[in-house]
């Protein structure tokens, strides 16, 4: 299958799952409070299949444009409704029963989130464990006096386990700590505190990697930059490289230690880079052009040779994490609720400027994601499904008219009100509701097309 073949895949599993499962919800919640259902449908427009099924004749349908979906209820406003039916009417429901139906799509969303994390902490996953690389000079981990191997115990007293908890610690306290204390481990078992800064992660609005900017990044072991082996054919091979060959620098850049040629060849595909090296007593030099590869969806740079052994044991990185039935719940909820609170905090910042709206992610986006998280396996994908599913119930019950949220919000009103609004204001509310999702649309839209023209 085509690199473009299988992103495509993953990501109409993950829109076609998430679409479903929200309009279940509202179709569900609407059956058990008695209203009758119209039309169920996964997609806009044209329907490409279309079947009439139950005692209701409910028309089930796939809609042309995949990007959403509906659930059509009997209702006065859209129609006429035949006397006998009228009890069955979404508008001739109380207040309460009208709410329930509307929230039912985006806590079903929230409800798969829980399910997928709890059956991924369940089966259980290898991860990175929480060890720290050499920072680069002057960054805020630099100034704390991070060093390359020590690894992180908790944060602001909080436990950390792998690479993935530590990450999502991080970008939790940097949306609104100035800073946060590391507990740290080195491998010789000596323990220190660093008070890390964290006001460089959202100096670009927190557009791209916020750890990056911090200089926090994953522990690269000391390993010599010695040729162990050079494959036949390679692009080592024909520039004469030889097993036992130390590399001495890169296009005049030293070369300490074998995961620094790895990423300088790794992000040099296609580009010509000139390798000084000691062969022996001698130093030589020869002109390498790495070959591009794919992989995990991305396009990176190898030269047809491999490390020496050093003879020294390697560092253990991963471990496999995996919980029990009741612990794996507990963390599945907390999971859910915190990622749910922070993508309302972000939302918020976006408003008030504090947070660029060129974080704001489309269908492109989210397709290259889906197909990434694929290829990486699938806890990961499960993982970045739940995720979505996340951000879909937070956007829906945004107090937007035409979202499930602005409908809830008129709900509210005319409890308060003890009355509904009239028709003509819900349908100014239903215009600006409308132009807001589109404008929200349109800035995804262009982010996407920004990020694919500037790579």
């Amino acid at each position: 299958m085509s690199n473009f073949a299988f992103y495509t895949v993953a990501f109409l599993v993950v829109l076609g799952v998430l679409i479903v499962v929200h309009e279940l919800g509202h179709y569900t919640v609407a059956r058990l409070c008695g209203v009758k259902v119209l039309r169920f449908s996964v997609g806009f427009g044209r329907a490409v299949w279309q079947r009439r099924l139950g005692v209701d004749k409910t028309e089930w349908a796939i809609g042309i444009f995949p990007l959403g979906g509906y659930v059509k209820m009997l209702d006065e406003r859209e129609g006429k409704v035949a006397p006998g039916e009228l009890h069955r009417a979404f508008n001739r429901q109380p207040v309460g029963k009208r709410s329930a139906i509307v929230a039912a799509g985006p806590l079903a969303n929230f409800a798969l989130a829980i399910v997928l994390y709890w059956g991924v902490f369940m089966a259980g996953s290898n991860e990175l464990l929480p060890i720290l690389g050499k920072p680069p000079s002057q960054s805020p981990a630099a100034a704390a006096g991070i060093t390359n191997g020590e690894a992180v115990r908790t944060v602001d007293g909080t436990p950390v386990a792998t690479w993935t908890d530590l990450r999502w610690l991080l970008l939790q306290k940097a949306v609104d700590q100035e800073s946060a204390t590391l507990e740290l481990i080195d491998e010789a078992g000596h323990i220190t505190i660093r008070r890390l800064a964290l006001a460089a992660a959202a100096e670009q609005g927190w557009e791209g990697d916020a750890l990056d900017r911090l200089g926090i990044g994953f522990y690269r072991p000391p390993i010599p930059p010695v040729v162990g082996k050079v494959f036949e054919g390679g692009v080592g091979e024909k520039a004469g490289l030889e097993p036992g060959d130390r590399i001495v620098a890169i296009d005049g850049l030293e070369i300490a230690t074998w995961p620094d040629l790895v990423v300088k060849v790794r992000e040099s595909a296609g580009k010509t880079l000139l390798f000084s090296f000691l062969r022996g007593e001698r130093m030589l030099a020869a002109s390498l052009v790495p070959v591009a590869a794919e992989e995990r969806g991305r396009t990176v740079g190898r030269i047809g040779v491999a490390v020496a052994d050093s003879g020294e044991p390697r560092r253990e990185v991963r471990t496999f994490v995996r919980y029990g039935f009741f612990e794996a719940g507990r963390k599945a909820f907390q999971e859910t609720w915190d990622k749910s609170a922070f993508s309302l905090v972000m939302l918020g910042k976006m408003l008030t400027g504090e947070v660029s709206w060129r974080n704001l992610s489309g269908p492109v986006t989210i397709a290259d994601y889906a197909g990434q998280s694929a290829r990486l396996g699938t806890d990961y994908y499960l993982k970045f499904m739940a995720l979505v599913s996340i951000s879909l119930g937070v956007l829906n019950l945004l107090p937007i008219p035409v979202l499930d949220g602005g409908h809830l919000m008129y709900h509210m009103i005319e409890v308060v009100r003890r009355g509904p609004l009239s028709e003509r204001a819900m349908e100014i509310g239903q215009q600006i509701g409308l132009s807001l999702l589109l404008a929200l649309m349109a800035f995804a839209f262009f982010n996407d097309i920004n990020r694919l023209l500037s790579g």
